[in-house]
């Protein structure tokens, strides 16, 4: 395994360990759909290489993009907070390479290892919190009435 992905960088090297024993290597070609809103969070994964496009199911539309991921990147937070269900859908842009974990072992270290715990979660708290916001400006752009001057 190479450098680890800025969310893991975050941790001590103590946990960025532990997590890293759970990862598998996973790769998925251009145009591969990974997860579907609503769909089962049962894994998630840290981006090596490549680009990954977040969209936003709205009926009789195509799915907006609201943000674009790559490397360093978490893609999946849905799996750390019941009902585990994704909030978005995702969908490769061009090859992806990324470390794959499995969401009930990586919650199931972090209930064994409550700072583990707290600091995986403090990390993805950040990651929420920015995707939530990079959703909200996306939206606005796309939906906000147009003011009508030229």
């Amino acid at each position: 395994m190479t450098d680890p992905p800025s969310l893991l960088g975050a941790l001590p090297k103590t946990h960025r360990d532990r997590l890293l024993a759970l990862a598998r290597d996973s790769s998925f070609p251009t145009g591969e759909r990974l997860f579907d809103e609503g769909g089962p969070a049962d894994r998630f994964w840290l981006i090596r290489s490549g680009e990954v496009a977040l969209d936003l199911y709205i009926p009789g539309r195509q799915a907006p993009v609201v943000e674009t991921i790559g490397p360093g990147q978490l893609l999946g937070w849905s799996w750390l907070f019941p009902p585990y269900r994704w909030h978005l859908g995702a969908q490769t842009l061009v090859p992806v390479d990324a470390w794959e974990f499995p969401a009930d072992q990586v919650r199931a270290l972090c209930t064994a290892d409550p700072e583990l715990g707290y600091q995986l979660t403090l990390r993805c708290a950040e990651v929420i919190g920015e995707r939530l916001q990079a959703t909200r400006i996306r939206l606005l752009d796309l939906y906000a009435p147009s003011t009508g001057v030229s």
